[in-house]
């Protein structure tokens, strides 16, 4: 295992309460750089959203810029002419029936 994946998990671990005694020391150092205290601020923060305690307002704008992203992504049509399809690699061939898991899934 690379030792900044365990530097992670023993930070995850910590923010848990569920770091073995031995690692202790380990995961409080690397506390002490820039990217263990980001470690551990993603890793309360998630925890904040699991128990559904995340105590932030969402910035202004935010609603606007999702629709306006929302609004530039591909239209899917269900039962597309292959005509359509053409410039697409990936589309099933005109034979062949296209499930609702080939559309979500890769």
């Amino acid at each position: 295992m690379d030792t900044q994946k365990r530097l992670h998990e023993n930070i995850s671990a910590l923010a848990d309460g569920e770091l073995a005694d031995s690692e202790r020391e380990l995961a409080l150092a690397a506390l002490d750089t820039a990217e263990g205290q980001a470690a551990w601020r993603a890793y309360h923060l998630a925890g904040d959203v699991l128990r559904d305690q995340a105590g932030g307002a969402l910035s202004a704008g935010f609603s606007a810029s999702l629709a306006a992203r929302l609004a530039a992504e591909p239209v899917y049509t269900a039962g597309a002419a292959p005509a359509e399809r053409a410039g697409d690699p990936s589309a099933p061939a005109p034979d062949q029936a296209e499930s609702p898991a080939d559309v979500i899934l890769p």
